[in-house]
């Protein structure tokens, strides 16, 4: 599937600091009992923004400087926690929408939620990882690009190496990462499988 190939990831950037972010505050409990994820992203954070905001401070998803940015920078064990979808549909949902997440580590279940809806979380250096965030919020207009083929992270002049699951890259790469996808075009072969064990009956 050509199309869901993902090789480069271009944009500017967001930072969020801090480790232990956890689904609960990437999005908030109450908004998981909406069916569909249609609006999930304005709320995205909304319990953290709304603490900053009391103490007269801003988070970075209400400024509007990092208002376009495509490429989200976090810290250690970022999306820990429940293991809810509507936490990466918040962030791919959220204005422009976040298409990869660059951090120190993840969650497990968080990134294979990410994996499923296109969105690469590599891994960097804590080193790595503090410089970008700092760069960023110097200069929320600097480009970066994501090669997913390279294993490199572009930021304006400065290469930063990353990692990934060698399996998720390859499902990036190859435009495998969605499943349900997957499944539908594999309709066929399915049926014909199905229809060699002597106790299928077949769908109408």
């Amino acid at each position: 599937m050509e199309d869901a190939k993902r090789t480069v990831i271009a944009g500017t950037g967001i930072p969020v600091r801090g480790n232990d972010i956890d689904t609960d505050r990437i999005l908030p409990a109450r908004y998981l009992k909406s069916v569909v994820f249609e609006g999930l992203g304005e709320h995205a954070f909304e319990d953290d923004r709304a603490a900053l905001r009391a103490a007269g401070r801003l988070h970075s998803f209400d400024e509007s400087r990092f208002g376009g940015a495509r490429i989200l920078v976090v810290n250690q064990n970022f999306g820990c926690g429940s293991s809810r979808e509507h936490a990466p549909q918040a962030l791919l949902r959220w204005k422009h929408g976040i298409q990869a997440i660059v951090g120190e580590s993840f969650a497990e279940i968080f990134r294979g939620n990410c994996v499923a809806l296109g969105i690469p979380c590599v891994v960097s250096s804590a080193a790595a990882v503090e410089s970008l965030l700092g760069a960023i919020e110097a200069d929320p207009a600097m480009p970066l690009r994501l090669d997913l083929r390279t294993r490199v992270l572009t930021a304006a002049e400065r290469e930063v190496p990353v990692a990934i699951d060698e399996g998720m890259r390859s499902q990036f790469l190859e435009g495998r990462w969605d499943s349900t996808a997957e499944l539908l075009a594999s309709r066929d072969r399915i049926f014909e499988r199905a229809g060699s064990l002597g106790y299928f009956r077949g769908y109408a």
